[in-house]
């Protein structure tokens, strides 16, 4: 739904939203006029939602990075502004958050961050709460949707009054659930007045620099005397004294569940840390437990002041703090959980489930480059990040390396460069997706051309982000409302990074034998080459589906070779063993095509020697009338 059709509920209405949801709404309440982010679970539906609110500007930028600096811009003009990332986003755009912790913010800015605790859909688990610490900033954490809202509000009231960003930290648990939030009333802010002119704040030479360092320390005093006094950090009492929580964000809940009898001082602003409140809570009870998802940040600065705290010594150091957890890893602190957890029936064992990992759809255009790259000898193949990363898997394992976002091309260079003698024969491949391309693999290419490497590049464009559930990008020709872009030319790009127009291809990933035989010509050719594919992602309305195929069981012979496409509308529906006319037995695979999930690629067609593979009948439907 578009913002033009949707209309926000009105102030005061009471409704189910998720963390992101309620973020959303609290974006439009505080008047911003311009949010940008780069898609990444779980944060890509809080600027999903915020776009369907009226007057402001949002976009989606080819990078985090880009998305803090189109925040930083408005703000410096008087506008609020929002940012959204998850955690491994905030890697790319701290840069530019380094150097805003030294010049401020005119407007409010509040800057979302989405931690996934537990590795839910991440290649690695961050604590965002370190950025805090790490560049002198408020940390705010929410527990709930609730929260999220009034939080997001507060923290834009924050920004203003200390003229700096906030970091709005959120989890997996935050972004997703969803519970009953109060909206209030949009806050009519008038026009920004512009950008005023001032270098020796907004051009960060070291001279101005250095300048603006004592009111960054300044600003770190007046934030730790707002954080004792928030109505955000309360301390609330209990009757059971023996152990005493601090805690922030989900932790906060799974705290109060699993223990409602004890004292508990919550962090809504968990940094600057308010130590005196600590010490409160500290000289009420035995034993004072700090428990955070999911590094030992606060134990640490509680135990720096000299308060005598636990944490990590009892409780995990990765993954979120359920109360079953936590009442596993505290029972030396309460007996009767010990004799609780002995007495308790012993739980069943798991049920044996049939394997199902993760897998790419029916006819997706990826499973062509790497039923490809499958089919190659003496390759080695650095991987990136989206739905392609599912190459590794199998029944292709056609992925070597995969590190984060746009490394493929760097991995890639480097292992050429790198090479030993006995690498020398060994082709070197980069596989990268379209938004991950223009996110961060240019610069990496531009680098392949520049320094001659020996590396095939091939790039999947599928016009989406696909990853993270089809949003557009410069590749789709669309905006973040769906309304026509300029859509880029990956060719004419690749080439004005320096790669020769004659090693440059544009190709159907549909049609395998000239892909195999581009492949295998490049991969032989001494210096970079690229090769684009251009097919849509099946999911998206740019994707035109085909009548299905089946498969003709009395010509099919059982050689398997449709199966190594990897389509999940292909089953096995028996195996039997055979013996060559050479003596070796092997296995034979036959299969069928479930119709309802074919959309007639035609992908498994090309490799099937027997030709059993044809476009499905008509069903005839049986109509009975009663």
């Amino acid at each position: 739904m578009s913002a033009k059709t949707f209309i926000p509920p009105s102030a005061g209405s009471r409704l189910l939203m998720s963390g992101n949801e309620a973020i959303a709404r609290a974006v439009w309440d505080a008047g911003v006029r311009v949010a940008a982010a780069y898609p990444g679970t779980p944060s890509t539906e809080i600027l999903e939602n915020v776009t369907r609110y009226p007057d402001l500007y949002t976009e989606w930028s080819v990078n985090e990075k880009v998305s803090l600096e189109v925040a930083i811009g408005a703000s410096i003009t008087g506008a609020r502004s929002f940012c959204a990332m998850k955690h491994v986003g905030l890697n790319v755009a701290s840069d530019a958050l380094m150097t805003l912790t030294l010049t401020g913010v005119v407007g409010g800015l509040v800057i979302a961050v989405a931690d996934d605790v537990g590795f839910s859909s991440s290649q690695n688990e961050q604590d965002s709460r370190f950025w805090g610490r790490f560049a002198h900033l408020p940390i705010m954490e929410p527990s709930d949707s609730q929260e999220a809202y009034e939080m997001t509000l507060a923290a834009f009231a924050l920004s203003e009054k200390f003229n700096a960003p906030v970091i709005l930290r959120l989890t997996t648990r935050i972004c997703h659930v969803k519970c009953p939030v109060e909206v209030g009333t949009r806050e009519v802010r008038r026009a920004a007045n512009g950008f005023v002119k001032n270098p020796a704040r907004w051009v960060m030479v070291p001279a101005n620099a250095q300048k603006r360092m004592p009111e960054l320390f300044a600003r770190k005093g007046a934030l730790l005397e707002e954080s004792a006094i928030s109505a955000f950090n309360r301390l609330e009492p209990g009757s059971d004294r023996r152990v005493g929580f601090v805690t922030s964000g989900p932790a906060y809940m799974h705290v109060r569940e699993a223990f409602p009898d004890a004292p508990v001082l919550k962090l809504g602003i968990s940094y600057p840390v308010p130590m005196n409140k600590v010490r409160e809570l500290a000289a009420q009870v035995d034993t004072l437990v700090v428990v955070e998802e999911t590094e030992q940040l606060l134990e640490t600065e509680i135990r720096a002041e000299g308060i005598q705290a636990r944490g990590k010594d009892l409780l995990p150091t990765a993954g979120e703090m359920p109360p079953h957890i936590l009442k596993k890893h505290l029972t030396p602190l309460f007996p009767e959980l010990r004799d609780a957890f002995e007495a308790a029936a012993p739980m069943p064992a798991p049920l044996q489930v049939f394997p199902r990992p993760p897998t790419m759809c029916a006819a997706c255009p990826h499973m062509g480059a790497y039923y490809t790259l499958s089919q190659l000898r003496n390759v080695t193949i650095a991987g990136d990040i989206g739905c392609y990363t599912l190459g590794a898997g199998h029944p292709w394992n056609a992925l070597d390396t995969t590190i984060c976002m746009g490394a493929s091309m760097g991995i890639a260079l480097g292992m050429d460069k790198g090479r030993g003698p006995d690498d020398e024969k060994k082709n070197i491949v980069a596989v990268i997706g379209d938004s991950t391309f223009m996110h961060m693999g240019m610069q990496g290419l531009l680098d392949i051309a520049y320094n001659r490497g020996n590396v095939t590049v091939l790039l999947l464009d599928n016009r989406t982000v696909g990853m993270t559930g089809g949003q557009d990008n410069p590749a789709s020709g669309r905006d973040i409302h769906g309304e026509e872009a300029p859509r880029i030319s990956f060719a004419k790009v690749v080439e004005s990074l320096g790669i020769d127009p004659e090693h440059i291809h544009v190709l159907d990933p549909y049609v395998l034998p000239v892909l195999f035989k581009t492949l295998r010509e490049e991969i032989k050719h001494n210096g970079p080459s690229v090769i684009i594919t251009n097919r849509p992602c099946v999911l998206i309305d740019d994707y035109k589906a085909q009548p299905a195929y089946e498969v003709f069981e009395d010509k099919c012979t059982g050689c398997g070779n449709c199966v190594e496409i990897g389509c999940p509308a292909i089953h096995v529906t028996r195996r039997e063993k055979a013996v060559k006319p050479s003596g070796k037995e092997v296995e034979l695979s036959f299969v069928k095509i479930e119709t309802a999930a074919c959309t007639g690629c035609g992908l498994c067609l090309q490799p099937c020697a027997p030709d059993a593979i044809k476009p499905a009948k008509p069903k005839a439907m049986k109509v009975e009338f009663v």
